[in-house]
């Protein structure tokens, strides 16, 4: 058993080593992670989609638009988010039509945010905000941008207590895949919030989590 979990363990150990600041962006492929959101189980539609205006709730996470304690502003046709959330960190919807869709894309569904222009306009797909609140507190996470082109994005990574942990600036965006490690592994990521200011607007596609899991099960002795 050993000898098999020795190879993963230096993976891990090489990511760690590679991060030098609060949260890291990293290759997805060096993180061993258990769970995975692909969204294909929800109900959709080509064209602007289908929305969902209320906080939706999927195996281990839950999305919305902010977290309580935070304000929702508008950047143009772009939702922007201040402030500190409050802990224990709540996650809220946004107003009828600005919360967020589920989008039919060939052969997958994405989730994305609704700008403050609303469902069904067009305007509004892509580029609201997009809250990520964990049940379990996480040391690494990936997910897949899709629709990107050639804009940037920013998450914001926050404690179970509100706290903010760091800020990443994507960019410039394409269809890819991210993945984020917390320095040490310390598992104190509590939730998220993503940002953009795309000319198409992004989707979220794949969140993969529950890296802490896998850790534990290849350091049992």
């Amino acid at each position: 058993m050993r000898a098999l979990i020795a190879p993963f363990l230096s993976l891990f150990a090489t990511a760690a080593i590679a991060c030098d600041t609060p949260v890291c962006v990293v290759d997805a492929e060096t993180l061993a992670l258990a769970r995975t959101i692909t969204f294909d189980d929800q109900p959709t539609s080509f064209g602007v989609g289908r929305q969902v205006e209320h906080v939706l709730v999927q195996p281990g996470v839950s999305f919305g638009e902010r977290f309580l304690g935070q304000t929702l502003s508008r950047e143009g046709t772009y939702d922007r988010i201040t402030g500190q959330a409050v802990g224990p960190l709540t996650i809220l919807p946004g107003a009828p039509g600005e919360t967020l869709g589920i989008l039919r894309l060939m052969a997958t569904s994405v989730l994305h945010g609704h700008g403050p222009e609303g469902f069904p306009n067009p305007e509004a797909t892509g580029e609201g905000a997009i809250a990520v609140l964990f049940e379990h507190d996480q040391s690494a996470l990936a997910f897949d941008i899709r629709g990107g082109e050639k804009g940037h994005a920013t998450v914001a990574f926050l404690r179970r207590d509100g706290t903010h942990i760091h800020t990443l600036r994507l960019g410039p965006l394409s269809e890819m895949t991210y993945g984020f490690q917390r320095i040490d592994d310390i598992p104190d990521i509590a939730g998220l919030i993503i940002e953009n200011a795309d000319p198409e607007g992004i989707a979220l596609d794949n969140l993969r989590f529950e890296r802490n899991a896998v850790l534990s099960l290849l350091r049992l002795p």
